[in-house]
């Protein structure tokens, strides 16, 4: 099989993971309606998808290095198909928690194989594909949300259309990973030795250095996703179409800077590129504070889009080339922060605003991003000859 094809098929299985996860997202509102939940009790049970990912995070990094990414990948797509269909499925508030839980443990093997997987793909062939991967991933949930938002305008209950989204992608996930070569150096499963420290030992002061850098930047995604609509509607008076465009045009400049992020970064270099990123992340941020109209706030979400898209995978990358110990137990604590990160900006930001205004609230995110401008130098990974 030619190097170009595995790449093409690691992006291929990035696209088809969030497929179900994206349709899953647009039917909540069904579900809450079904459920008969008030604001505070759907919270409560949406808690479970982050919670069942945070608790697993810790035990995936270990086992994703004992059995290889590629037959994590295989069974960690039967196991989520299975798990994201579930908590549509929830007769009451109680189940669609307990069901999110096992989606969430499901996220967390899953992705963590896909990103050691993109890792290793990328020392076999030479070739960088991480950023572009991720975009792959923007795209899959997006077309996800899509589907799903199509299937609830022909009026299909949403336990079936996720549950049909899932069974369509889970042969088509489990041939590509069946398909993806297992190189001898590169996918054997890791084994602790030779040097490498424990997965279970704590992380290197390298690796915390490369996890504040991820927090920042995760924390200002997550902030996006919850605040983007208040924060029109709010300062603006924007109705709910036009509120809803602020995420989009921000979800799309993320996918668009991670489709160009692998040129970027054999140009120009994973450390120069985070801290071009991070300049936009702060400048987008700042104009969305100063913004005196919905033009200008636009512009705002766009320029945080290319400012954050980026971060992660970079992140991903310098993570898995410390070397330390195992690569999938370093992307593992990687993980756990990114996700630590999206899911605290969030409240953070609404105590803020509850005491002052949504404007003041975005404040909050100039620190930590300033914090991952300055972190941005331990991204500098060894030379591996790998071009765009």
């Amino acid at each position: 099989m030619s190097d170009r094809l595995v790449q093409r098929l690691t992006m291929l299985v990035f696209f088809l993971q969030p497929l179900a996860l994206g349709s899953w997202l647009v039917r909540i509102p069904d579900v809450q309606d079904k459920l008969d939940l008030g604001p505070g009790a759907l919270a409560v049970a949406l808690l479970g998808l982050p919670c069942g990912t945070l608790a697993t995070l810790p035990f995936a990094g270990p086992l994703i290095g004992r059995i290889g990414a590629r037959t994590g990948i295989i069974a960690g797509f039967v196991y989520y198909c299975v798990a994201i269909s579930l908590p549509a499925f929830a007769s009451d508030s109680t189940q669609l928690f307990v069901a999110l839980v096992f989606a969430g443990s499901s996220v967390s093997f899953v992705e963590l194989a896909l990103n050691v997987k993109a890792d290793r793909v990328e020392k076999a062939t030479g070739r960088m594909i991480m950023t572009t991967s991720h975009g792959f991933w923007s795209l899959g949930i997006m077309a996800g949300s899509l589907i799903g938002s199509g299937f609830a305008a022909i009026g299909l209950a949403a336990h079936w259309a996720v549950l049909l989204v899932a069974a369509i992608s889970l042969p088509l996930g489990v041939a590509n990973g069946v398909v993806l070569p297992r190189y001898p150096a590169e996918e054997a499963p890791e084994v602790e030795g030779g040097g490498k420290r424990s997965a279970w030992s704590p992380p290197s002061l390298a690796l915390l250095g490369i996890c504040l850098f991820t927090f920042g930047v995760t924390m200002t995604e997550g902030a996006m996703a919850d605040w983007s609509a208040v924060f029109l509607r709010e300062t603006f008076s924007s109705d709910g179409g036009q509120a809803g465009l602020g995420y989009s045009v921000f979800a799309f400049m993320v996918a668009a800077g991670r489709f160009c992020g692998d040129w970027l970064r054999a140009r120009y270099g994973a450390v120069t590129l985070a801290r071009g990123c991070g300049v936009f992340a702060l400048a987008g941020v700042t104009l969305l504070i100063v913004s005196p109209n919905v033009a200008v706030a636009m512009v705002g979400f766009a320029v945080v889009g290319v400012g954050v898209s980026v971060g992660f995978p970079l992140a991903v990358t310098a993570a898995a080339a410390l070397g330390d110990r195992a690569a999938s137990a370093n992307v593992a604590v990687l993980s756990f922060m990114a996700l630590l990160g999206f899911l605290v900006g969030p409240p953070v930001i609404g105590f803020i605003a509850e005491h002052f205004d949504m404007r003041a609230g975005l404040v909050a995110l100039l620190p930590v991003l300033l914090v991952s401008l300055l972190l941005a130098g331990r991204l500098r990974s060894r030379k591996t000859g790998m071009t765009s």
